[in-house]
């Protein structure tokens, strides 16, 4: 497991339900193509999760 995550929001929450709205603001994401950076752990892997579709990952 990397320490830190890159997380990186490259689809549009348009039309998304609000649920996975709620999960990308959480994770700091409110722009396309902004980057977010997080200690990986099990919470935020299992928000990664419910927005997968929506999001790039890098391990850093």
């Amino acid at each position: 497991m990397a320490n830190k995550l890159e997380i990186t929001l490259t689809k549009s929450l348009i039309g998304s339900k609000p649920n996975q709205r709620k999960v990308a603001e959480a994770l700091g994401l409110r722009k396309m193509h902004q980057t977010v950076e997080h200690q990986d752990n099990a919470a935020i892997r299992g928000m990664i999760t419910k927005v997968a579709h929506l999001v790039t990952v890098n391990e850093k």
